[in-house]
């Protein structure tokens, strides 16, 4: 999806449990849309009774007009990184919706399309656990279209701890790349049924 062909109004629940950096995923795309593309924007954040380890999720919208309501009933998209946070929201997800999960922890239903990324591992790659958050908003950035890049990467910069920007970036990156990687993918696959096979 091009930035040209993204909806006036996109509903996005990301979702995981506590000490996953859900909030401040739900945050970086609220304000780049916000900052950086000029849109409206909301976040609702929610918790469950146990804040690290319990189920987490940050509502966000993003609108060309003024938002009157904040809260989400059938999100556009839903990030899930974790699978009873899945189980939780998978059912309030649109028809045409766009899922996108961690992959190694989150198992969706075989017959739901989704774009999924290994956010946790990469992250461990890298040696920072902590960044699954960050790949996994430049892994949306890329697949969804709800925010520019140069917006996105704007906001990453000014939201995490001073002195970290250099490797969140880095893991941001990591996750748009994947993320584009996954588009081409699909494309190929796409024109591959209806030419002729290479």
């Amino acid at each position: 999806m091009t930035d040209t062909q993204v909806k006036n109004r996109q509903e996005i629940i990301v979702t995981g449990f506590g000490g996953q950096g859900i909030i401040l995923a739900g945050r970086i795309l609220g304000m780049a849309a916000a900052l950086g593309d000029g849109k409206e924007s909301t976040l609702v954040q929610s918790y469950g009774p146990e804040s690290r380890g319990g189920a987490c999720a940050a509502q966000v919208i993003i609108s060309e007009e003024t938002i009157q309501y904040p809260y989400i009933k059938t999100p556009d998209l839903l990030v899930c990184m974790s699978q009873s946070a899945y189980e939780k929201y998978i059912n309030e997800l649109k028809p045409d919706g766009i899922l996108i999960t961690d992959r190694d922890l989150v198992k969706p239903d075989e017959s739901r399309d989704c774009f999924s990324i290994p956010a946790t591992r990469m992250a461990e790659e890298l040696g920072r656990k902590m960044m699954a958050n960050i790949i996994m908003v430049g892994f949306t950035t890329a697949v969804a279209g709800v925010i520019s890049l140069e917006a996105a990467r704007e906001a990453v910069t000014s939201s995490v701890p001073k002195g970290t920007e250099k490797m969140n970036i880095e893991a941001f990156t990591k996750g748009y790349e994947y993320g584009l990687s996954k588009l081409k993918g699909r494309a190929r696959k796409a024109s591959g049924q209806t030419g002729v096979m290479k």
